[in-house]
Order: C-alpha cells, then structure tokens, then sequence
C-alpha cells in the first residue's frame, strides 16, 4: 500500500466513486499518492483495527492501481517481466509478485497478479507506481501483448475479518474460495447482469478476507449492499489508517517506505516472491549475485520493551555509538498495545539483538524479532 503523499504537481486529488458515501460518514480525509482517501471514521482508528481482528471491516482502497495485460502470450510475458513464477498457479489464482529494476535488482513496486487466462493478467500494483509499471510493462511488450491502464474505471472494496465471509454470503456474494484465488459474479442488486465483480480472497491485513473489484458504474450499489448486510455483523467502515496498523502487526513491507527503488527483495525479505529457478526476469543477475553474497542490510521486526512507539526515520544503534540503520514503519499495535515496527539495517546485528532506537532524544530499548507481531489468520479454510 502506498503512504501518504501529495497529488502529482499540486493540483487537486483524485478520488474514489465512494467519495460522498465516506463524506456523509464523517471520514476524515488524507492524501494517497494524490488521491483523497479516507484515513479514519468517527469511530477511529482502534476500533476500525480491532473490527477487522475481532469482526469485519470495509475499505475501499479504489486508489490502488488496476492494469490488465492481455494477448497472445500475455501471461507468458508477465513471467518474465516480474519476479515471481506464473507457472506455479493455475487459472484462477493470484500471486503476490514484484516489479524488479533490470539493472539494479531495485524494487519498482510489489503487486498482485490475477492469472485469468493465459491471454489475460490483471495486475494490481500500488497506486504512486502504476503509471511506471504500466511504462515498463508497455515499452517491453511483444508484438500482439498490450497493457492497459485502468486504474480510474474501476473501484476495489476490502471485506477484511473473520466474519467477512458471512457478510459476503448475506449480499449474495461468492465466498469461501481457497486464499490467493479468485472467482467472478453478478453484482447484488444488477438486474441487466452486464456489470460483474471480481471476488478475491486476498487483502492486506492478515485477517482471513476479501478484495473486490468492480467497475466505478455499481461502485456505490456494492457498498451500500455490504454495508447494509454487514450491519448485523458488527462491521465498521475503515480508514487507511487501521489498514496500515493492521498491516504493520503483519510485517507486510509498505512501498515507498519499508521498500522501494533503493531497496532489493533480498534487502526487503522479499525473496520468497521471486522465482529464482525461472531463466528470466528484470534484475535476475544482480540479485542472484547478492543473494549467494548475502545482503548487507536487511528489514527486520522490532518490538518495544517498554513504552516507546517508533517512528519511520529514526536512528536504530546497536550501542549508543554503533549505527544499524533506520526505522521505516513504527506504530502503536492496538492488539498487542506495544510499539511495533519494521527496521532496515545492517546484518551485523544478531537476529533476535536489543537494539536501541532514538525516539525524541531517548535511547529506547527495542527487541529484533521476526514479523509476523501478531499470528495471522489470512490461510484459514
């Protein structure tokens, strides 16, 4: 997910085909790779964070981005563009991937790949970097392959939580599908069944959950479906504000912060999505030559051993006077009610070192550990 940021050169955010419906709700508002989102409800973050755990959540997260590449060879293209391996699913299935710089081993962007056919892939990149991934998926397509932009035609709504299936199931909606897959249907409520729905067992908070994704045109009938039938399930509208705790008690490295351009999926921890038997994909050399090497860095958990909540950009030591590195995400876990967060720094430091962090001028003591922060429930049949 993308971070806070400006809109592109000043002008005015884009947003969602849900705008009115988080207006009328109270949300208040936050630009997201230039587009006004809703960062929480009335309710507030804690107990948007503690629905998801304990309930449901909704999000709507249309800022993400949606490109389709389809023709001949369109998924055989795919594969050997971005980092993981298409050919380990089937039809149907989705798989978290990566967008590799060729020359650096850089990540350009994470994202999810939606296998339809062999002639057809949706990727769902983040919102700041899809124009970038569509550039260099476009100037690299064979002949016949195409990559079409369609981050403002479509809208995608997150039922997150261990009764999202319930609320699916209540609007008339596909549920119970195995995890990373996908299956398409009717919207509730569309009578010429020209429209349809995109129902996928993904989501970004390690709650047991949904994505879906649907045209901007029955946008608002989906949401007001799913909130209506959700009611009785104690379900909370959600800001991306709850969608990043939630997603920092998982470890799940956030683009433009925890990773990026600078940063390798070795670096990141990453490389359990990258293929690495597959002959081909942008920064295969580099990064298989750093990963016989060994990073010099890497992202790890750290955990509070007191009070302190870290902050991204403050300085990690491993005494007082020898440097690890930085934090890249820090917040206060509403589940655990500690100060988690996420660190690139130096592997000298052992796995599991205290280590200090500087928060406000204050050495605070902070344990390395391994994410998950909290056990996830996102396989769960």
């Amino acid at each position: 997910m993308d971070g806070p940021q400006p809109a592109p050169g000043g002008g005015a955010p884009l947003t969602s085909p849900l705008h009115e419906r988080h207006v009328a709700l109270g949300a208040k508002f936050a630009d997201f790779a230039g587009w006004s989102m809703p960062l929480e409800y009335p309710s507030g973050v804690v107990k948007e964070h503690t629905a998801v755990r304990e309930a449901v959540g909704l999000f709507d997260v249309s800022h993400l981005g949606k490109l389709t590449v389809t023709g001949p060879g369109a998924a055989a293209y795919v594969n050997r563009t971005l980092s993981n391996d298409l050919g380990r699913i089937a039809h149907g299935q989705a798989q978290y991937t990566l967008c590799c710089d060729d020359a650096t081993g850089g990540i350009v962007d994470d994202l999810i790949a939606y296998l339809h056919t062999d002639e057809r892939v949706l990727l769902v990149p983040n919102a700041a970097n899809t124009a970038e991934v569509a550039r260099r998926l476009g100037e690299s397509a064979p002949e016949g392959v195409t990559v079409h932009d369609l981050h403002r035609e479509y809208a995608v709504l997150a039922v997150q939580g261990p009764q999202s299936d319930e609320v699916l199931t209540a609007v008339g909606l596909p549920a119970g599908h195995d995890y990373m897959s996908f299956v398409e249907a009717p919207v509730p409520g569309e009578q010429t069944g020209d429209e349809g729905v995109v129902v996928c067992r993904t989501g970004y908070t390690g709650e047991r959950g949904y994505e879906l994704i649907a045209s901007n045109a029955v946008a608002v009938q989906l949401w007001d479906a799913l909130v209506a039938a959700g009611e009785r399930f104690g379900m909370l509208p959600c800001g991306l504000g709850a969608r990043d705790t939630l997603r920092t008690e998982m470890g799940y490295p956030l683009h433009g912060q925890d990773i990026s351009l600078s940063t390798t999926p070795n670096e990141g921890r990453l490389g359990w999505a990258v293929g690495w038997q597959k002959p081909e994909f942008w920064g295969r050399d580099v990064l298989t030559t750093e990963k016989e090497e060994g990073p010099r860095r890497v992202l790890r958990g750290i955990l509070s051993t007191g009070r302190a909540i870290p902050r991204p950009g403050m300085r990690v030591t491993l005494t007082a006077d020898v440097a690890l590195g930085e934090v890249t995400s820090g917040t206060f876990s509403p589940t655990l009610k500690k100060g988690i967060g996420l660190a690139l720094i130096s592997t000298v430091a052992a796995p599991d070192a205290e280590v200090g962090v500087d928060v406000r001028g204050r050495r605070e003591i902070f344990q390395l550990t391994k994410p998950p922060f909290v056990q996830p429930s996102v396989r769960e049949s």
